[in-house]
């Protein structure tokens, strides 16, 4: 029988790591990183990666592996993720993928779509007609060709939106119907999943709670040697929840207490936003609404029974 795919979804701070780690020991697994920011070394604190003494418990893919200066797709993090799975696998062991990018996840599970690249001059003017329309009148456009990615699109996110009206000014063919017409990545019953989904407020005192530790725990540190790089702002690894608010701190731009209290309110919108998007996109995977590591423990057993034996 072929060693099973564990997949632990859920917002930030709602305690999937630790349910993966336990998982994994239980299990005798190896985990495998499906967070798009974990990804990268230069983040350890701000993105909460596993801690050293975390990742020698169990073996770990996947983490801290991605310079700043380099940005990774779906398909490339699929690509690495299946690699993983499969080295996993031959070493007869499961796999427990765990992390807060719903899109990674959805790549696994319901394939990841070829769409045609769009010509350079089709981009250029998606992106003139945001400008002169504005983000109403391109997302009305947008919802008459393609209703279903208007819809999942979080407000403000032109690259997403632009992305969606390209594809559909180019080929003639919703984003949508092109990411749908694909097979999974990983064989349908080969894996079980489950989704992390607290109480809202009890996520939010989390969220603060783990930027205070964080702001204690070296992630000014990090900030300030990560924008010493000059990286470009477009960069994934630039975009971490907290990085722009702490590099504000860094420059002079806001006290230290202003700037963590927009840090933890910029998380908890993140937080907010992977929530809804979990229950949008993944609306049969089990739920765990616990708060505390032993409970969710015990009602993940509860939905995998045979793992006490």
């Amino acid at each position: 029988m072929e060693p099973r795919i564990w997949l632990i979804a859920g917002p930030t701070a709602s305690g999937k790591s630790a349910l993966a780690l336990r998982l994994a020991q239980q299990a005798g697994g190896e985990i495998v990183n499906a967070d798009a920011l974990q990804l990268y070394r230069d983040l350890r604190v701000l993105t909460a990666r596993p801690s050293v003494e975390e990742e020698a418990q169990v073996p770990h893919h996947l983490f801290g592996m991605v310079d700043a200066a380099e940005g990774w797709s779906v398909g490339r993090w699929l690509r690495a993720a299946l690699a993983a799975i499969g080295d996993i696998h031959a070493r007869g062991r499961p796999a427990v993928l765990v992390g807060g990018t719903g899109l990674y996840f959805r790549a696994l599970t319901h394939g990841l779509a070829e769409v045609p690249q769009t010509p350079s001059e089709v981009r250029a003017a998606a992106a003139a007609e945001f400008e002169a329309m504005g983000e109403a009148a391109f997302r009305e456009r947008l919802r008459a060709a393609d209703p279903a990615a208007e819809a999942r699109i979080n407000p403000a996110d032109r690259q997403r939106l632009t992305r969606a009206w390209e594809v559909f000014a180019a080929t003639g063919r919703a984003l949508s119907d092109w990411q749908a017409a694909t097979d999974p990545a990983i064989t349908p019953g080969s894996w079980a999943a489950v989704a992390l989904d607290p109480p809202r407020e009890a996520l939010f005192a989390r969220c603060d709670a783990r930027l205070e530790t964080m702001v204690q725990g070296g992630a000014l540190d990090e900030v300030a040697a990560l924008a010493a790089r000059d990286l470009a702002p477009d960069l994934p690894a630039m975009k971490a929840v907290g990085y722009r608010e702490l590099a504000a701190v860094l420059a002079g731009e806001v006290p230290l207490s202003a700037g963590l209290q927009n840090a933890q309110r910029e998380t908890r919108r993140y937080a907010k936003r992977q929530a809804t998007w979990l229950r949008g996109q993944m609306a049969d995977w089990p739920r765990i609404d616990a708060v505390d590591p032993e409970s969710q423990w015990r009602q993940f057993l509860a939905l995998h029974p045979a793992l006490t034996g």
